[in-house]
Parts: C-alpha cells; structure tokens; sequence
C-alpha cells in the first residue's frame, strides 16, 4: 500500500489494529489522526516569526523563538504532520515546519529517526519555489489572524520596530523628599533637634522667665516635660536652669548629674539658705544647662519648714539672690499640693501643666486649678497658668481624642499645638541618664518636645514685647 495516498474510511478499523510496529505503519495512523483533526479551528497565537528561506533551502519560521510558539492544533502530536494530504515534497516540508521544529535540534523524519533539519530537508528533496510559496501562504493567513506583533525577525537576525502606542506627556519628577528613606528623614529630625552649629534659634526672653512645672496627679509627664523642654530650649542657644524640687530625684537622674547621699542638693538650700551656686550642676555635653539636684534628704524639709517665718517664700528669695545669668529657671514640682509646690508656685510666674490624655488627669485639673487661684490671691499675684501640654498621646483611643477636645475647648490659647506621643523611646531615656533629645533626638518624642520648646520660646517673645508695649503706653499717660 502506498503510504502517502488517503486510505478509505473502510480501512479506519483495520488500521486501529495496526501494531505501529513498521515505519509505514505509523505513517498511516498519523494521516488518520491528522484527518481527524483537520476541521477543528487552528487556535491563534500572539507571536510569530517572518519566514525566510536559509542557504540550505528550507525554511525557518520560528527563529529563537521555540517550539513553545508554534500554532498546534487539538489533537495532534509531536509526531504528526499536516492534515492535508500533498506531495511527497509538500508534506516532509510541512512536517520540517509545523511538527520537526517542535524541537530545537531535530525533527522526525519519514523514517522515525531524528535527524539534523538539514539532512532531513536534503533528504525529502525540497524544493525552493515550493518552500516559498507554502511560507508565504501560511505567514498571509497567520498575519490576518494576528491582532499585534511583539516582533517580526527574519534567519538573518534583521528585526523590525514594535507598534506600540506612545505618550508625548513628559513623566514627571517626583519630589525628593518624599523619595528619601524613613532613616534619611530621621537624621534630618535628628540634625534639627540637636542644632550641631550651635545656632539660636529659639528666641531668648527679654528677662528672666521661671516656670513651674505642676500637676498634683502622679504620673502625667512633669518631670520628662520639664528635663525635655530644658534641654531643648538648651541646644537652641538659651541659658536654662532646671531645679528638682521632687525628693524621688528622677529630674537630676534624667539630666545626668549626681544627686547621692551627701551631695549639696536643694535641701541645703531651703533649711540652711546656700546659695544657687553652690548647689548647681553643669549638665554634661550641654554648656548652657544647669541643674539643682535634689536627694533624699528633700523629704524632710517640709516637717523642718514648719515652724520657719515665710516657709512658703524661701525658694522665692533663693532665686532672687542668684546672679547667674540664665533665661530659663524651670522648676519640678513633687505630685503633691504640699508645701515643696507652694514654694514653687509662689517663687514662678508662669505655671506649665502637663496633662495626661486620660481622664483621671482630668479630674484633678480642676482642684490644680483652685490652688493656683489662692496662691496667686495671697501670695503671688503675678502667677498665671501659661502652658498647657498634652503627653501621652495614644491616637489609636478615641478617649486620647476626647480628652484633647475638652482640654482645646476650655483653656484654648493656653495648650499647645504640639502634643507628646506615648513612646517607649521617651522612659528609656532616664535609665541611660539622658534625655530623648540626646537619646534618640529622631524619634517622634523628641521632635514632639523640640515644637512644645519652640512654641514656648515664641510665645514667651511676644508676651514681652506686649508687656513692654504697654508700659509703655502708661507712661505716656
């Protein structure tokens, strides 16, 4: 029988019973499977390759592209050929293009064996014209199948531009500093916070301001605020003194400075009057910052004080008789209503509150306030709640929103506009005997009390330059 012509469909079943054992045999059972297969639609791919004839006359359509974009129809097999049945010439060209260059390397021959391509299409006797026109015929049909080209690349290597639609719009740059890394903006807070130039850049008050840092309710941030604030306004070229009226000693501890039993402390300065600077410590690494220790020996002042003229007056004259010259005078006042926190509110003209954002801080705000309003009836007049500042801020509770609400919606202009985050960072600080602003000066907290410390510097410009304005004005009158 000869292989290459069609069998009848009567010969089908014998040939399902084929063994496949001869060449010839599975020649005929691929015709048969490719007939099978010969109507059902050619599924279409997106890429394909321009076919050129090679020096050796066959054609290679697929180039570098594979055997993995070659068109392959349902049902047929690395093995099969063309469905429809040609020449002998026709069908081992076919075969060469559609189902021998599945591999990169070989293609089967009529034989079964793989072989070179070369030797293969020497050996079928192809013919060039032939070759031509069955490329040029399968490259029309494909090309009106296509909807695009990723490239169009011939035996030679030549390669044609791909169609593509393009912008005129100019990209545009996106701002550097939102492209910086959270490290790089974290050493530029780092550099603002610790001003390594030494620049002013806080305003200085035109006189002495002396600040007492109160809240009877434990636990709200007055000995961190009063320590960060000092050291800020500090590094920002102003002149500070920081006075730990608090027997625990935390405010000496988180400046750095020695407060042991036996070292001149506070306390030899309310029972036996020495002088500030006798007592004083310069604050290490920060020239401009000074600190009155406190030790345990504070705690007994009060029962020593008791039967003392003027008890509640004595840090007030300590102050006046100091002759250094500092802008700040910040004073750490113990949780406590008791006679420590009168002698700073009697001896301050401005009282900073640090509030809790909680509402237990709330509760107490009101009998702070009572107090401040006595001491300033009969015994100092000038005194007046300057600052109020929110610490522990936690934004993920609505209570930290409400909280800052009701404190803004009182007092008003008195709060600041910075408000201090609840951070871990902030109590590492004091076991280091540091700050957070030399701790970690690019931490949110430090930043948080480097805005507090400025908006107080600011703050306390105008006022003076109010203050004087009007003097001014009555003198005129």
């Amino acid at each position: 029988m000869n292989v290459r012509d069609p069998l009848p469909s009567e010969d089908r079943e014998h040939q399902s019973s084929l063994g496949g054992d001869t060449p010839a045999e599975r020649r005929i059972k691929n015709l048969l499977d490719a007939a099978v297969s010969e109507d059902e639609p050619t599924p279409r791919r997106r890429r394909y390759r321009e076919t050129s004839q090679s020096p050796g006359g066959e054609a290679q359509r697929y180039g570098s592209a594979g055997p993995e974009s070659v068109p392959r129809k349902t049902g047929q097999t690395a093995g099969t050929t063309d469905p429809v049945f040609r020449s002998q010439n026709d069908l081992s060209n076919d075969s060469g293009e559609r189902d021998g260059m599945r591999r990169s390397t070989s293609q089967r021959g009529k034989s079964g064996r793989h072989t070179a391509p070369e030797a293969t299409a020497d050996g079928a006797g192809l013919k060039p014209g032939n070759d031509s026109k069955a490329s040029q015929s399968h490259d029309t049909e494909t090309t009106s199948k296509s909807n695009s080209y990723d490239s169009i690349a011939d035996a030679s290597g030549d390669s044609m531009p791909l169609v593509e639609e393009r912008s005129d719009e100019i990209p545009q740059q996106s701002n550097p500093l939102e492209d910086d890394l959270p490290l790089a903006r974290e050493a530029q807070r780092a550099v603002r916070v610790l001003n390594p130039a030494g620049e002013v850049t806080m305003p200085r008050p035109p006189r002495r301001r002396v600040i007492a840092v109160a809240n009877q309710k434990g636990g709200v941030g007055k000995t961190t605020s009063a320590v960060n604030l000092a050291v800020a306004l500090a590094l920002h070229g102003n002149r500070v003194m920081v006075i730990d009226l608090d027997p625990q000693g935390n405010a000496s501890t988180g400046l750095g400075v020695e407060h042991g039993a036996g070292t001149p402390s506070v306390y030899e300065a309310l029972v036996d009057a020495m002088p500030l600077e006798e007592i004083e410590q310069r604050v290490d690494g920060i020239p401009s910052l000074h600190c009155i220790p406190a030790t345990i020996d504070l705690a007994g002042a009060e029962v020593e004080l008791v039967n003392v003229v003027a008890r509640e007056a004595r840090l007030e004259k300590i102050i006046a008789a100091y002759g250094g010259e500092v802008d700040y005078i910040l004073i750490d006042c113990p949780p406590s209503l008791g006679l420590l926190t009168v002698n700073a509110l009697v001896a301050a003209e401005e009282v900073l509150i640090p509030i809790q954002c909680e509402y237990y801080a709330l509760e107490g705000l009101g009998q702070l306030l009572r107090n401040i309003e006595l001491v300033k009836a009969h015994l100092n007049s000038r005194l007046r709640v300057s600052t109020i500042l929110l610490t522990m801020y936690d934004k993920r509770t609505k209570l930290a929103d409400q909280v800052e609400k009701e404190v803004r919606g009182h007092f008003s202009e008195i709060v600041l506009d910075s408000v201090v985050p609840r951070s871990v960072r902030v109590s590492e600080a004091p076991g280091y005997g540091q700050s957070i602003m030399t701790y970690d000066p690019g931490s949110r907290g430090a930043t948080s009390y480097f805005e507090a410390a400025e908006e107080i510097a600011h703050r306390g410009a105008k006022l003076s330059s109010r203050r004087s304005v009007q003097k001014n004005e009555k003198g005129r009158n």
